[in-house]
């Protein structure tokens, strides 16, 4: 007869015994077979779980899916004194990892767990947040179609990314500043990204060295690092941006498009303002006068106010054959294609997070309309998105409606400052789960089975536009 005492030392996942109903059992090959998840068993590891088990288990389930191996024997135990170590979660404490679910819980952790500087700088979105709160809700406008009876015991998720393959149909897209939420900054996202083998496009204003970022690739690993680009106001600044990320192996180029200025992030101006101000800080701002033959500073011009299309002539020969090159900031179907025409390998569907232009369209319309008016852009071009993704679901709609892959940002800077590496691999880990679980339920075993067919997009068609100037809609979705 087996004591408390060594049950007790089987408290482990290599090694997992629990009492029940008197009895001893080895559950430590069953724990990856549990319907409802290993964590249950493992909570009740070395102890009784009799009180859980009875009430939701019929008798004689554990002969039933156990061998007579695993019975290990009678303990001999006063079942009144057994307890079970519980720890509570209370409203307002910071939030176990193991209680993130989706990827809105990041947020609630990061809200909690990092500087209000860097929530602040990583929340904030232009004016009203009108494109803000489209960015997510117009997913939801969106409805799948499944198919069933398929066998769907095997599914590959997996993509080709910027002419690289990916285990996931989706990449870190580029965010700032990482470093104002936790101390390790972007390498959080660079770690994360070669453990799941997937692409993470790197930000300009990294604020952990490019150059430190890309001695992490690993030959022998498949995760590759994009550079994305703002391009300076003065040009040689920006030529020295593309050496260096040419001379660092970063292996495509995206270029942002829809930063002529800032925009006006009320959210991180407020906050600002209310530090310049506890500071002692009374100035209003006075108008501007320039001189004559001054130019009059433009407002929140931290970059080229004068990019156009011209200009990527000599971007592309500054870039040479490195890679392949993007535009990253298109929001309509003019724009895609003008970009068709100005020979680049791909659009970058984005608004900036609603950072930039409020009350401007979603990414998701944006796709739509190029559906409608100009569909060949989407047989011609790779055509990538971003903005509001936050279920597995959300990317398999843009999939079927035509995007190569998606784009996410902020979700993992939330991850990454809450709970440092480990919150990017949770976060990566729950997107593929959910794309994994909603390709079986939509009855598709590869990427490329998704079509139109697959989704309902009535709700938005309907607000598209009904002409453009120089194009002919096409049959709707």
């Amino acid at each position: 007869m087996l004591t408390k005492a060594q049950v007790e030392e089987h408290r482990t996942k290599e090694s997992c015994w629990v009492i029940i109903s008197g009895n001893v059992y080895d559950l430590t090959d069953f724990l990856d077979h549990h319907p409802g998840g290993s964590a249950i068993i493992l909570r009740y590891a070395g102890q009784d779980a009799t009180s859980a088990y009875e009430p939701l288990h019929p008798p004689g389930t554990l002969e039933r899916y156990l061998s007579k191996e695993n019975c290990k024997g009678p303990v001999l135990v006063d079942q009144g004194s057994v307890k079970v170590v519980k720890r509570k979660y209370k409203e307002g404490d910071p939030i176990p990892l193991m209680l993130c679910m989706n990827l809105d819980d990041f947020e609630k952790a990061a809200r909690i767990a990092i500087p209000e500087r860097a929530f602040v700088y990583f929340h904030s979105a232009a004016e009203d947040k009108v494109t803000f709160y489209r960015n997510r809700q117009d997913w939801s406008r969106i409805s799948l179609r499944p198919r069933t009876l398929t066998d769907v015991a095997k599914v590959d998720p997996s993509r080709r990314i910027m002419g690289f393959q990916s285990s996931l149909p989706f990449f870190i897209a580029p965010a700032a500043m990482a470093r104002l939420a936790h101390p390790d900054g972007e390498l959080c996202l660079v770690r994360a990204a070669i453990k799941y083998g997937i692409p993470y496009c790197v930000s300009t204003y990294s604020s952990v060295p490019h150059e430190e970022l890309a001695s992490h690739v690993q030959p022998d690993k498949p995760t590759v690092l994009f550079f994305q680009l703002y391009v300076a106001k003065e040009r040689s600044r920006t030529e020295a941006l593309i050496r260096n990320a040419k001379k660092l192996g970063f292996k495509g180029l995206l270029i942002t498009v829809d930063t002529a200025v800032g925009g006006k992030r009320e959210e991180d101006e407020l906050f600002q303002a209310q530090i310049a101000y506890e500071a002692g800080d009374d100035d209003v701002p006075r108008p501007f006068y320039a001189s004559p033959g001054e130019e009059v500073p433009i407002l929140r011009g931290a970059h080229s106010s004068t990019l156009n299309w011209r200009d990527l002539e000599w971007i592309r020969q500054e870039w040479g054959d490195a890679g392949p090159i993007y535009l990253k900031g298109i929001q309509c179907a003019e724009d895609a294609e003008a970009a068709l025409r100005a020979n680049v390998h791909g659009i970058y569907l984005s608004n900036h997070g609603g950072r930039q232009l409020d009350s401007g369209s979603s990414a998701l319309r944006t796709l739509m309309e190029i559906r409608t008016f100009c569909p060949h852009v989407l047989e011609r071009l790779e055509v990538y998105l971003d903005g509001g993704v936050r279920r597995g679901s959300d990317v398999i709609k843009a999939l079927c409606l035509g995007a190569t892959a998606v784009g996410l940002g902020r979700p993992f800077m939330y991850a990454l400052g809450a709970y440092g590496t480990d919150g990017v691999v949770k976060a990566i880990q729950i997107l593929s789960d959910e794309i994994e679980s909603t390709m079986r339920l939509m009855g598709v075993t590869a990427l490329d089975q998704l079509t139109p067919d697959h989704v309902n997009a009535r709700q938005l068609e309907n607000e598209l536009p009904r002409r453009l100037l120089g194009f002919e809609a096409r049959s709707r979705l």
